[in-house]
């Protein structure tokens, strides 16, 4: 065997979807040159078909279908004009850029509030004055001076809440007058101190039992 005859990879056509192969994408660039249209479409479908065969838990899925053709397209460098099942893709189409996702922080300034109190608030404007409006209002306010325990750890001046309710709301929820106090930080955080102390007593005791024999 000579080595000059050799033929290395750094030579050969750059493969546009490396997971296929070189062999398929020269029958691709085969079908590209086939002049009868009827012929080309077979190959085209045979092509897909080969395809389909390197994942055939998926081939018979539509969508799957619809990404095997896209496929067969950008490998063929959207030369290939063939008949196919779903709508073409163009290369312009293949290098549109998404439309950039808008941001879920409303108020990042109150970040440790979290995105979900600004819906809570829209909803409890949205409802009429009432006792159940009163009560959800409270119900929010309570949340939010968790969320606020949470992230600071000390206690909080229900004042605060208020104000930060107030801004939040756009001055539609004004409890700063309100003779009605929030819960105490003390219950508001009973919980999941006692979920803490329970995961210690556990270990606690799981450390006592260690080297103990079962039967």
């Amino acid at each position: 065997m000579e080595i000059d005859n050799l033929e290395y990879n750094t030579e050969r056509e750059h493969l546009i979807i490396p997971e296929y192969g070189r062999h398929l994408q020269k029958m691709i660039n085969y079908a590209i040159t086939i002049e009868d249209r009827e012929e080309r479409n077979k190959v085209a479908k045979s092509i897909i078909a080969v395809m389909g065969n390197l994942q055939p838990h998926l081939r018979d899925v539509p969508e799957f279908q619809h990404k095997l053709w896209d496929q067969l397209f950008i490998i063929s460098d959207f030369k290939l004009d063939v008949d196919t099942p779903f709508q073409v893709l163009t290369k312009e189409k293949l290098q549109e850029r998404p439309e950039p996702l808008e941001y879920p922080q409303n108020f990042p300034k109150y970040r440790f509030y979290g995105n979900n109190i600004k819906r809570m608030i829209d909803v409890a404007n949205s409802w009429e004055d009432g006792d159940l409006k009163t009560a959800l209002t409270y119900t929010i306010a309570n949340h939010m001076k968790k969320c606020y325990l949470n992230w600071n750890k000390d206690t909080v001046e229900d004042s605060a809440i208020f104000n930060h309710l107030y801004e939040l709301s756009d001055g539609k929820i004004n409890l700063k007058g309100s003779s009605e106090d929030l819960t105490d930080a003390t219950n508001l955080m009973r919980g999941k101190k006692k979920k803490h102390t329970n995961s210690s007593n556990s270990s606690k005791k799981n450390y006592r039992n260690r080297g103990k024999k079962r039967y």
